[in-house]
């Protein structure tokens, strides 16, 4: 499982012209599902997202987690997280889970995430052509791969 965090201002995700998403103060998270991806991948990352100290404190050190700074999230479902360019410059995503595996491991995602932090985490509509818009802050823009926890 890959994500791409962006701690956000706001974030809003559109679908035909409606919002189906949107948040204040928080985070976007974009996130990508590979077919080996299972409940620990899942567990660890919604668990690593909450927690991650990426909000200032009162010193200005990024000290303090979503959930301390009672911040949202924002979760968009991704596959074109797992691109690979090794040949050519068409990008390959078969490493990218099929719809029919992605899609509830998004939705088990999503719940955990909810769970961990407390409340509702709005999402996009999987599978849909996506416009997301957000003001970034800082930029603070991290990626994390379950498959390689750094």
């Amino acid at each position: 499982m890959r994500v791409v965090i962006q701690r956000v201002r706001s974030a809003s995700v559109t679908v035909d012209e409606a919002v189906v998403g949107q948040i204040g103060p928080g985070l976007l998270v974009l996130a990508g599902f590979e077919e080996s991806d299972g409940e620990a991948d899942l567990d660890w990352m919604a668990g690593k997202i909450v927690r991650m100290r990426l909000f200032s404190d009162e010193a200005g050190v990024m000290n303090r987690s979503v959930q301390e700074s009672a911040g949202e999230i924002l979760a968009v479902s991704q596959f074109t997280l797992y691109a690979s360019v090794k040949k050519g410059n068409r990008p390959s995503w078969s490493r990218a889970a099929r719809g029919d595996i992605s899609q509830p491991l998004f939705e088990r995602f999503v719940g955990k995430l909810a769970a961990e932090l407390g409340k509702p985490v709005p999402t996009g509509v999987f599978g849909a052509d996506m416009q997301v818009a957000l003001v970034n802050d800082g930029p603070v823009t991290v990626s994390v791969d379950s498959k390689q926890p750094e």
